[in-house]
């Protein structure tokens, strides 16, 4: 079984664009630019879900949220839908977890060998403001970002560094197993670059003298956005507290953080090489979601806009080509089937009922522009859900209640046109909404969401407990 070690590390709301290798010449990403010379990046990679909790739930199951209904940041994974982690567990591989993993609470059976400095849902409840929907009201925490944000220190980063000295110290004593040759796979899982947005001072000065592009997150007046996405922007009002220079400080900070990021990576790639496992060990990058980082007045996610649902994705192994560009769209729920394809446990995971792919088979074919992914969002200032289909070089954007948007991401990677309304475009739309509706429904969907909503809400007390209970920036370390 040697090489087939599997360390998968994930990212939290790391923008896809914001990796040198990938064409970002502003930001310094040496160890994660290493994995992309040696392995394969999906260029067009999404997450299932703009949002922590439905995202991880989805890549724990390896099915859509419409399916296995964690719908928002409240509906968190509860292992009622076993993960690929308690099938690897009951076929005796060694599947550990170090870090934030955002389940439901540490009650659960996680279905990981080892679970090590855990991060779930605070108080087991999460962020009921999701429950709300069009009842929500703006979320005063939003406020944080303004005020915490630039060069120094916090919990997350703190915690960041526990995570790797953890991983380090779980790497180092692979060598000493009874075992050696036996595979395992290691979910080591970051908090960074999550706001709030502080970068350490030398990650934050790498930037000082550096023309950052403020330019490509431009804002924008709420009037000019979209019906839908205005929305989100008032239920979280993140900009409304930013002004010109505090916008500044929070890209310089992120691009910082991203830079801390890259360097736990590098101290995990040297440790495996330090071991000699680094070419035994196929290494799995990848982030829950993306980052606005202010463009179009919008921070955090929650959105189909490419910040936001796009994410970085690059798989390096034996099994992977190297320095290769995959345009086939794919999406965190296809890591499941891969997980067991690496392994050669792939006829495991062909028993269990998941949406995925592997992205080794998906990789080492022709691109396909035929083969659709999905992102939903039901969360905190939905009004009414949000679905995007990824196809070829388009996407489209449904939104229940709203006009939706058709971009074609190809010539128009800013998202700068919206083709919907374009009567030359009709039939494209007209073939990307029934591409949509042969998978899902949107509409029951969305009624389906709601309803699931309406009973949590009652159940934790209704709207009084809610609002009473207040809202928070981030979970915080120790839930």
């Amino acid at each position: 079984m040697q090489g087939n070690n599997i360390l998968f590390i994930m990212a939290d709301e790391h923008n896809y664009n914001c990796i040198n290798q990938l064409g970002n010449d502003f930001i310094i990403t040496p160890n994660i630019d290493s994995l992309v010379k040696e392995g394969t990046t999906f260029t067009s990679a999404y997450t299932p879900s703009p949002l922590c909790v439905p995202a991880r739930a989805s890549l724990a199951t390896g099915t859509y949220v419409h399916k296995n209904k964690y719908w928002d940041g409240a509906h968190a994974y509860d292992a009622r839908v076993p993960g690929w982690q308690h099938v690897l567990r009951d076929n005796n591989v060694n599947v550990t977890s170090i870090g934030k993993l955002h389940y439901k609470d540490r009650t659960i059976d996680t279905g990981f060998t080892e679970t090590i400095e855990p991060m779930h849902l605070k108080d087991g409840l999460g962020d009921l403001f999701g429950l709300l929907r069009e009842e929500m009201p703006p979320k005063d925490a939003c406020k944080r970002l303004s005020e915490e944000l630039g060069r120094g220190d916090c919990e997350y980063l703190e915690y960041d560094r526990l995570i790797t000295n953890k991983a380090i110290e779980w790497i180092r004593k692979q060598k000493k197993r009874e075992k050696p040759d036996s595979p395992w796979v290691l979910f080591v899982s970051f908090v960074s670059p999550h706001y709030p947005l502080i970068a350490p001072p030398d990650f934050y000065d790498l930037y000082n003298d550096a023309n950052l592009p403020y330019d490509n997150y431009q804002n924008l007046s709420k009037n000019k956005l979209h019906s839908w996405v205005k929305g989100i922007r008032e239920s979280w009002p993140y900009d409304d507290y930013m002004d010109e220079e505090k916008r500044k400080i929070a890209v310089q900070a992120y691009y910082g953080m991203c830079s801390f990021m890259d360097s736990n990576v590098g101290k995990l790639l040297t440790e495996l090489k330090q071991c000699d496992i680094y070419d035994d060990t196929t290494i799995i990058y990848a982030s829950d979601h993306g980052e606005s980082l202010g463009n179009r007045g919008l921070w955090g996610k929650m959105t189909m806009y490419e910040d936001s649902a796009s994410i970085p994705l690059i798989i390096k192994g034996p099994n992977f080509k190297k320095n290769q560009m995959c345009k086939t769209p794919v999406t965190l729920i296809d890591l499941y089937p891969t997980i067991f394809d690496i392994l050669s446990l792939d006829h495991v995971a062909s028993e269990a009922n998941i949406d995925g792919e592997s992205l080794r088979a998906i990789a080492n074919n022709t691109y396909d522009k035929n083969r659709c992914v999905l992102s939903e969002y039901h969360g905190a200032g939905s009004y009414g859900g949000a679905f995007m289909l990824r196809m070829g070089d388009y996407k489209y954007i449904y939104y229940v209640g709203h006009q939706p948007e058709v971009f074609d991401i190809k010539s128009d990677p800013n998202e700068k046109q919206n083709l919907a309304n374009d009567p030359s475009f009709r039939s494209l739309v007209d073939m990307l909404d029934n591409a949509l509706r042969s998978i899902i429904n949107p509409e029951s969907v969305d009624e389906a969401a709601r309803s699931d909503q309406k009973k949590m809400l009652k159940d934790v007390g209704g709207i009084d407990f809610v609002l009473n209970r207040g809202n928070y920036a981030g979970t915080p370390v120790g839930s």
